[in-house]
């Protein structure tokens, strides 16, 4: 370490135009190993696999049962209005029966409510339904 002395026949009241910077290396070392101890511990708190994302192009088959929802809320089966979930949940036993059992696809109107699209998947759940599937369209490519 240097130390200034001033010289014998100058000035006393000298100012040194030098900077320590030994304090700020100091700071910053200990900034960098508080961060690189603490990001690991951030970013992976609690383990979670999240779901993938996916397209899959899937061709509609005869038995595929279609259940639509318009933007009132309004359930249909194919083109049908369905009264009600309990008469919804009786035509879906009937179908649930079937051997192999079909695919029940929900078509849900973008401006409808999650209730509607709720209430089917409901439905199929109660009925004994296993696969249920969501038709959407993709994005526009610009």
């Amino acid at each position: 370490m240097a130390m200034n002395i001033p010289s014998a026949g100058g000035e006393e009241d000298q100012a040194i135009a030098a900077i320590n910077t030994t304090p700020l290396v100091d700071v910053m070392l200990v900034l960098l190993i508080i961060f690189l101890i603490t990001i690991p511990v951030v970013n992976y708190s609690v383990p979670v696999q999240v779901p993938k994302q996916r397209n899959e192009v899937r061709e509609s088959k005869p038995e595929t049962l279609v259940l639509s929802v318009d933007a009132a809320g309004r359930i249909y089966w194919y083109d049908t209005p369905v009264r009600d979930v309990s008469s919804l949940v009786d035509r879906l036993r009937k179908v649930a029966a079937q051997t192999p059992q079909p695919e029940v696809h929900i078509r849900g109107d973008w401006q409808s409510d999650y209730e509607p699209v709720g209430r089917i998947i409901y439905a199929c759940q109660a009925a004994g339904i296993v696969k249920v599937g969501f038709i959407t369209e993709p994005p526009a490519r610009l």
